[in-house]
């Protein structure tokens, strides 16, 4: 009984070091300015719950062998999944019109949906190729700066700059290519790291350009073939409201956003679930596996290496210039290193290589601090956890495990 007390009470002991700078103290607003007041009964608190689940565990750790195997997982699980990704896409198409709904949730789920996006696009690199990238904010930082300069420099329209965005974002995916071919593991995500911190201090320094830290401003917003979502359109125009006989509404630009965003991430994730079958995907989770074994196959790592880079860098431009479009603003510190640690959070969360467990974990990471503003100050605290539970519980993420690729036939 000594040992289980002794090890509750080290584990209560590190829980109370690190929740007092957290949770320990406050700034109160008094007459005589702010003063630093103590809440050391949430640390109490902290180091009383972990003290209690360290010896719990502690004590049924003898009990945990005689109890019964967890049931093996079903055999169609994958058919399971695919149902399950049906009926969100079913909720996903109807939730604006829920009555429940209203303008404030469907702008979280539109800001969700981005980052689910944003994570089905650096799956391919990280969940499908196996290489770690941690500057995957520097290509939704290029997709959204070329919406915004080739919209506003040339004038063109929203569906004339999406695809340019995302062709200029695949193209700076092969410049970042070339320094990591011949990296592997931790360097590439050194190596990654450093190129997307360059590119923010590029975007906050070159001010002609990008106008430096005040960004830039008055992004044009998109229209439905021309249909305006304004209260009124420029002349020889008409306005969505007008054009359908509805009375004008803020809600309807929501909406429409809403949907555009949907349809761009439906698209990525039906891309990634195509490609994947097609030799370059079979080449993706090969080099992922083993890069001698894919040398030996006659398999260019190289041209491996740069594919994913592109075709992930191509999704994050395409959800950059949305997020431009959405927002009529963007500056540097819309794309700072903290984006790249979120998206990376999620893909590894929801499992390398779930296109549907990354579904969850951005509504788990993104949703509820969105949903309960009170977490907000929690978020980071909130990811540490998360990630320190995950490996803990199921390394390879909440929803890791995938139906192959090709299935080879029964033998008989």
């Amino acid at each position: 009984m000594r040992g289980p007390v002794r090890d509750a009470a080290l584990a209560a002991f590190v829980a109370a070091a690190l929740a007092l700078p957290m949770l320990g103290f406050r700034l109160v607003d008094s007459a005589s300015g702010l003063t630093l007041a103590g809440r050391f009964d949430l640390v109490a608190w902290a180091a009383g719950l972990v003290f209690a689940g360290r010896l719990g565990l502690r004590l049924l750790g003898g009990l945990l062998p005689s109890l019964p195997a967890l049931p093996a997982p079903p055999a169609r699980l994958g058919d399971m999944r695919r149902h399950a990704g049906w009926a969100l896409t079913a909720f996903a198409l109807v939730l604006p019109f829920l009555p429940f709904a209203d303008r404030n949730l469907v702008d979280k789920a539109t800001l969700v949906l981005i980052y689910v996006m944003l994570g089905w696009g650096l799956n391919i690199v990280v969940g499908l190729a196996g290489l770690l990238d941690l500057g995957f904010v520097a290509f939704y930082a290029v997709g959204a700066y070329s919406y915004a300069l080739l919209s506003q420099t040339f004038g063109l329209s929203f569906w004339v700059c999406l695809p340019l965005a995302g062709l200029f974002a695949a193209l700076f995916g092969l410049v970042l290519g070339f320094p990591v071919l011949r990296l592997r593991g931790d360097y590439i995500a050194i190596v990654t790291m450093g190129l997307g911190e360059i590119i923010r201090v590029v975007l906050q320094n070159w001010q002609d350009v990008t106008g430096g830290p005040n960004g830039i401003t008055g992004i044009e917003r998109p229209s439905l073939f021309g249909l305006s979502f304004k209260a009124t359109a420029p002349e020889g125009q008409r306005t969505f409201a007008e054009f359908f006989g509805l009375e004008f509404s803020g809600d309807h630009r929501v909406i429409f956003l809403y949907f555009l965003i949907l349809a761009l991430a439906l698209a990525t994730n039906l891309f990634t679930l195509r490609i994947r079958r097609l030799p370059v995907g079979r080449a993706w989770e090969a080099l992922r596996e083993d890069e001698i074994a894919c040398r030996s196959l006659g398999i260019n790592p190289t041209m491996v290496k740069l594919s994913a880079f592109a075709l992930g860098a191509m999704f994050a431009g395409f959800a950059g210039s949305f997020f431009a479009t959405r927002q009529g603003f963007i500056s540097p510190e819309s794309f700072t290193f903290h984006e790249s640690a979120v998206i990376l959070a999620i893909v590894v969360l929801g499992g390398m290589g779930s296109q549907i467990g990354i579904v969850l974990a951005a509504l788990l990471l993104v949703g509820l601090p969105e949903w309960f503003r009170e977490l907000q100050q929690f978020r980071m605290l909130a990811f540490g956890g998360a990630m320190v539970l995950i490996m803990l519980w199921k390394p390879a993420g909440l929803l890791s495990r995938r139906d192959p690729t090709i299935r080879l036939g029964d033998a008989g």
